[in-house]
């Protein structure tokens, strides 16, 4: 059978879906004989490109699979081409149709945020929702950079990070001022208002670009300084101007472009590679690495469009003035003014095909191309130890999931139940699992693995889901209550249980796999790749349930004793941590002393020092 023909056997009658297909500009979806969307697409005139897929000699693999699989298709009309782009990028973040180039990482990027307070404060911000009042900075492609820049600030500009509720509560100055990272504006005649704001406005230059401004500043500063014999206070502006020159030395890309984002392609084995340099205020804050889901086939033009698409219309993107691509795309022209509509401003896509431009692309490129190189190599390995491991299980069809349980706990207290998940690319983080164990004995690891088990497989599970293998992190004991859950268990898919159980010495190598229900085990060599597979989806669950079982116990260690207190909430807890002066001092506070606290009473006063006594 030939493709036309075998193209046109599907159920699917494309010529009366074509017969009144208007041509206006709108967005098609094309759905399987499930019901699923399996492709998402935008057109200026949509009779014009939905015919294109119904051509007698299609040219292209990937079109000649879809067109096999439609069985049915519907159109939404927009008013424009730019409204088409818009609800193209809505409709593939909610159906993920399996032909689309997909982008999988869309979280929002962080800015280091100004907020608008009287004695304002730095911090990390993410997401949309924006307070009025504040300054925002970025973005920065990970939160580590946030942090390291705030931590740099802090040596620099004395400007609080601190939470306003412990700002609030301050009766006296932290270990931050101490430290002379903070001047201390919380408590009254450390830090007058103008001097506090100097350094603000200090910092703001900083973040926008303008440390030769800022160097020139605190060089008068110190000059007046030393004139007024004010020797400290002109050795701090030094000590400031000594950091500024060294970080200065340090900044090893920078040039004259006040805000532009760069975007290097590389596309080998059907895998892409793109690497994106942020430039924000004349800076390079950074650069991150993205690897779409590409479908088989699929055109350098439609992976880079689509990237760009999905990147900056799936909101919480700062789009800047200048976007630097590797080539022009087809729909240039409606996209730059789908992303200046978005942004509020004139948006212009250039090649970068000369000065400042052509070298930020040239290392763009360059990073994507090792980046690719770096991750192509080690799916080679995965899929290598993927191949070993059905071989020494004697696995009749290819291992699509596995998944690894661990417990991580502090003498029984906080307890952690860690979930990872591995398809034949390695790690799938998005469908990593935690889950916070509660009513059980302490200590109880049996209990504990139950209740997680219990959680994870829930009646009625997506059967996609159910891994072909699941590791326990354990000897017989814990593979046993894995056994026992699944004698009842009623899916459609039983996975295989094997229990992975360290040596006595607990070194890498020494384990033993144990089989579920023979309780064979299986011996493997220490230079095993196969063993390698599973130290690795191992020490995977190790790692994620002890950053769990970390954050958990950190969470209860900042947990307020008054939290606790019937009665006391959030309003009463900060009236009697305001009126106070801190918790300290509400916990040595006697009965009179609470009750003068604006809406406590008597006996609630009663009640509050007796909890806080015996707690």
């Amino acid at each position: 059978m030939s493709d036309k023909e075998e193209s046109q056997s599907n159920s699917f009658d494309s010529g009366a879906f074509l017969k009144n297909l208007t041509q206006q500009p709108g967005v098609y979806r094309m759905y399987n004989d499930k019901g699923d969307v399996i492709y998402v697409g935008k057109a200026k005139n949509l009779k014009k490109r939905v015919s294109s897929y119904f051509k007698t000699n299609l040219d292209s693999v990937k079109t000649i699979s879809l067109v096999k699989n439609i069985a049915n298709m519907d159109v939404t009309v927009t008013h424009s081409e730019t409204e088409a782009f818009i609800l193209e990028n809505n409709f593939i973040k909610k159906y993920k149709p399996r032909y689309n180039v997909l982008l999988r990482d869309d979280k929002s990027y962080p800015y280091i945020h100004l907020s608008g307070h009287k004695h304002p404060r730095l911090s990390i911000f993410r997401g949309t929702k924006r307070e009025k009042g504040g300054e925002y900075f970025g973005p920065y492609p990970s939160a580590w950079s946030v942090r390291e820049s705030l931590r740099l600030m802090q040596k620099i500009f004395p400007v609080r990070q601190c939470e306003d509720s412990y700002y609030r509560a301050r009766s006296r100055p932290c270990l931050q001022y101490q430290l002379k990272r903070c001047s201390a504006p919380c408590v009254p005649g450390y830090v007058s208002d103008p001097e506090y704001q100097d350094q603000v406005d200090l910092a703001r230059m900083f973040l926008k670009g303008k440390s030769k401004d800022v160097i020139a500043s605190l060089a008068d500063k110190m000059e007046s300084a030393s004139q007024s014999l004010n020797f400290e206070q002109a050795a701090v502006h030094r000590d400031q101007i000594t950091i500024l020159n060294r970080i200065q030395e340090q900044q090893w890309v920078s040039g004259s472009q006040e805000e532009m984002d760069v975007f290097g392609l590389s596309y080998r084995n059907g895998t892409a590679c793109i690497q994106g340099f942020f430039i924000r205020d004349n800076k390079l804050l950074g650069n991150k690495s993205f690897t779409p889901k590409v479908p088989a086939n699929s055109e350098l033009n439609e992976v880079l469009e689509s990237f760009v698409v999905q990147y900056y219309l799936s909101g919480g993107k700062s789009i800047p003035s200048q976007v630097v691509l590797p080539f022009k795309l087809e729909d240039k022209d409606a996209l730059e003014k789908a992303l200046s509509q978005e942004a509020g401003r004139k948006v212009t896509f250039y090649q970068g095909l000369r000065d400042e431009k052509k070298r930020y692309l040239e290392l763009a490129t360059t990073n994507a191309e090792t980046t690719l190189t770096t991750l192509l190599s080690q799916q080679k390995s995965i899929h290598a130890r993927y191949l070993e491991l059905e071989k020494v299980l004697e696995w009749q069809k290819p291992i699509q999931r596995m998944e690894c349980f661990d417990i991580s706990h502090t003498s029984g207290q906080q307890t952690v139940a860690s979930c990872v998940v591995f398809n034949r690319e390695g790690p799938f983080k998005n469908d990593y699992r935690r889950y916070n164990i509660e009513g059980i004995t302490p200590g109880d690891d049996y209990a504990a693995m139950a209740q997680a088990l219990k959680r994870r497989f829930k009646p009625g599970s997506d059967p996609a889901k159910i891994p072909d293998i699941l590791f326990i992190d354990g000897g017989k004991g814990q593979l046993a209550q894995a056994e026992a859950f699944f004698e009842d268990w009623q899916g459609d898919k039983t996975p295989q249980l094997i229990g992975v159980a360290k040596g006595t010495s607990r070194k890498p190598g020494l384990e033993t796999l144990i089989m579920a229900g023979s309780h064979e085990t299986i011996p493997l060599e220490a230079d095993s790749i196969a063993l390698h597979l599973i130290q690795h989806i191992r020490d995977e669950s190790h790692r994620f349930a002890i950053a769990g079982h970390r954050n958990r116990r950190q969470k209860e260690k900042k947990r307020s004793k008054l939290e606790d207190i019937p009665g006391v909430g959030a309003k009463r807890r900060q009236s009697l941590l305001r009126y106070m002066g801190g918790l300290q001092e509400v916990l040595g506070a006697s009965v009179e002393q609470l009750e003068q606290v604006p809406g406590v009473s008597r006996e609630l006063a009663e009640k509050i020092h007796a909890w806080l006594r015996s707690a």
